[in-house]
């Protein structure tokens, strides 16, 4: 087990004591309000998932097999026909639901819209028969690149009608980010917009999209949104304005009939080399999870005004404000901009608007509401919230509390989900109606579901002692692979231990077998939420002309929970500055994103290399969070550590971390 497991068992939730049971009538009106839900899940696991699967979904032809799993293989609800589109919006129309919001819509600049079911079905039948037009057929893919618009799920629902596989790309995400997930899919169309709002900004889509497509050969079409009405460059017979082609659309476009493993889209996360790995999400399995995780967990009703404020360009924006909401017929909230802008209480304002029932976010976003001062949300009314959820990195229990006492009043059960790109849907979880809470925890596996704590051998760690979280059992909404490299699918995740799901997190379980999420035990770091790797952060450092080498790792981070923290060694000819610092920062930005723009570097002759020339992140891991440093006796030259350490102690990196 890596020391690194170790370390932030010692630092983190250890002394947490304090339990909170579901309110009474909470418990009395939740979905699910009886813990035998578990016992039944376990009993017989695939009957579990069968009959969920016939009583919430809607299926053209129905499935002759619950489960083939041929380890790493999985196929789930094989021989059955569905469609997703269909699932989310058709049924609902069709029964009487048409006239149901399905979102509230702010756009940054104050700009609204209200959305039904019945608008959403009109505007995604005719999106269908758009690509239709442009020639996309069953099985191409598609590329989306745009902001928080509802023409997003729009386009994502249209794919999804025609069996079309979609890759949305996070409009934060570079020319060069664009570009890279491009080429990997092979995406036959782009949809894009002009631009979108940030912080009162115009991030510039349409402009980093020609820049991407200089760089891509598949692209045919581009359909381009017109959303802040800048001008932008139209490349003739390439470019098509979003409002020339689709709303003039036929109505008519029935949902494909797809197999229940039809690929219904790919999501690129980073990984440990510099490419990102396309991980294949398929329609049944995947729909199944995300619905009834979403009812489950957040025990949605029929009158509730939900709101996931994450971005639809990561895996919780496709699965917790798309296709599990919309399955559900849920009234969600889509907000297009930052949360504090114009001011810090952006988010309360939007709460007391719409009248949200329930708030699903990320611990970086609580951490940032708390800096800013719990006045904001005081000074507006959250009455309406009955439900508050975590996302995307372990909940300290200082945010936990923070959220519960000053959002959600101290009646709002706070659910803290743990899952990750690759496994769909939530995986870890409370059920609200039934679980007591602990701060920091993320409590217990969905019924279902079957996870551990192992150690290197792949054994139960006893409680308390950290470890790596695996997953035991097969689940519907699971990745089916990595896009055109099954190779690197079965090493990432399934050679640590036979036939089972390596997550590459660390854990524990206490004295009662809650789990406690310990982050990640490789070199991924986790900022804001989002996954990067540190191997494509150092690639683009060095992809500068004046770097020779380059080192990042994770440190902690009040805000964010982690920050990127650069180590930089520059070639001889070269004089460290502070500018020259800032100007590398913009670099990485430019390559990457601006989510990936370091916030510290330091400037440094050499690194902690082992003899065979292996940087040892873990070492550097080590000084920039002022822990005590492990291993040292494999090092080259023992002395760059003490260099280094002497130099981050005494602040003098050249480069002063100018903030993001």
């Amino acid at each position: 087990m890596s020391d690194s497991i170790h370390d932030i068992a010692i630092e983190s939730l250890m002394k947490e004591e304090r339990v909170f049971d579901p309110p009474e009538e909470f418990r009395k009106r939740a979905n699910i309000n009886s813990p035998d839900i578990y016992k039944k899940a376990e009993e017989n696991f695939e009957a579990f998932w069968d009959e969920l699967a016939k009583s919430e979904l809607h299926w053209f032809e129905p499935y002759q097999k619950v489960l083939d799993w041929n380890p790493p293989y999985a196929r789930w609800f094989d021989g059955g026909k569905i469609n997703v589109s269909y699932n989310c919006l058709d049924r609902h129309v069709l029964s009487g639901g048409g006239d149901k919001i399905a979102y509230y819509w702010e756009g940054e600049p104050g700009d609204t819209r209200e959305v039904t079911y019945a608008d959403l079905l009109r505007d995604v039948k005719k999106c269908a028969n758009a690509l239709k037009q442009l020639g996309v057929q069953k099985g191409d893919r598609v590329a989306i690149y745009m902001p928080m618009v509802p023409e997003l799920p729009v386009a994502m629902l249209a794919c999804a009608r025609i069996g079309a596989p979609h890759t949305v790309v996070f409009g934060g995400f570079s020319a060069d980010a664009l570009a890279g997930r491009i080429n990997d899919s092979q995406a036959k169309v782009l949809i894009t917009a002009d631009g979108g709002y940030r912080k009162g900004n115009i991030v510039p889509l349409k402009k980093n999209a020609d820049e991407a497509l200089k760089n891509t050969s598949s692209v045919e079409k581009v359909i381009v949104l017109k959303r802040t009405g800048h001008d932008v460059d139209m490349t003739p017979v390439r470019d098509i304005w979003w409002h020339d082609i689709v709303p003039n659309q036929s109505e008519d476009c029935p949902a494909e009939p797809l197999d229940s493993e039809h690929m219904l889209y790919l999501l690129y996360t980073s990984g440990t080399t510099a490419k990102p790995k396309g991980i294949v999400h398929t329609s049944a399995g995947y729909l199944l999870g995300v619905s009834l995780t979403h009812k489950w967990i957040f025990d949605i009703k029929p009158e509730d005004v939900y709101w996931c404020a994450a971005d639809i360009g990561w895996v919780t924006g496709h699965s917790y404000i798309v296709y599990g909401p919309l399955a559900n017929h849920t009234t969600s909230v889509i907000y297009e901009g930052a949360p504090d802008y114009p001011g810090p209480d952006r988010w309360w304002s939007i709460i007391e608007k719409y009248k949200a029932t329930i708030l699903y976010t990320a611990p970086t976003a609580i951490r940032a509401h708390m800096k800013w001062g719990p006045q904001h949300a005081q000074a507006h009314d959250l009455s309406s919230l009955r439900l508050l959820g975590s996302v995307g990195e372990p909940i300290n229990p200082e945010a936990w509390l923070w959220y519960y006492k000053y959002i959600g009043g101290e009646r709002c059960p706070v659910v803290d989900t743990w899952w990750q790109t690759e496994t769909g849907m939530i995986m870890i979880s409370p059920l609200p109606g039934i679980t007591r809470l602990k701060p920091g925890s993320a409590t217990f596996p969905f019924p279902g579901v079957q996870a551990d704590v192992v150690d290197e051998q792949g054994n139960s760690v006893p409680p308390g002692v950290g470890g790596y979280l695996v997953l035991k059992r097969p689940w519907p909404a699971m990745l089916r692979g990595i896009y055109g490299d099954p190779d690197r699918y079965v090493q990432t995740y399934w050679s640590r231990f036979p036939d089972v799901y390596f997550s590459g997190d660390g854990a524990k379980r206490d004295e009662e077998g809650y789990f406690w999420l310990l982050g990640r035990v490789d070199d991924v770091m986790n900022v804001s939420g989002h996954r990067i790797s540190t191997i494509e952060v150092e690639s683009a450092l060095v992809d500068d002309p004046r770097v020779a080498e380059a080192a990042v790792i994770g440190q902690h981070d009040e805000v964010t929970g982690e920050a990127i923290f650069a180590f930089v060694i520059l070639k001889s000819d070269v004089e460290p500055t502070p500018e020259l610092g800032e100007e590398l920062r913009q670099h990485v930005a430019r390559k990457i994103g601006p989510i990936a723009r370091p916030k510290r570097i330091m400037f440094t002759p050499d690194l902690p290399k082992t003899r065979s020339g292996k940087i040892m992140r873990r070492l550097l891991r080590d000084i920039a969070n002022d822990r005590q440093l492990g291993d040292t006796t494999t090092l080259a030259d023992a002395s760059v550590v003490e260099l280094i350490q002497n130099a981050t102690k005494a602040n003098v990196e050249d480069e002063d971390s100018v903030r993001r």
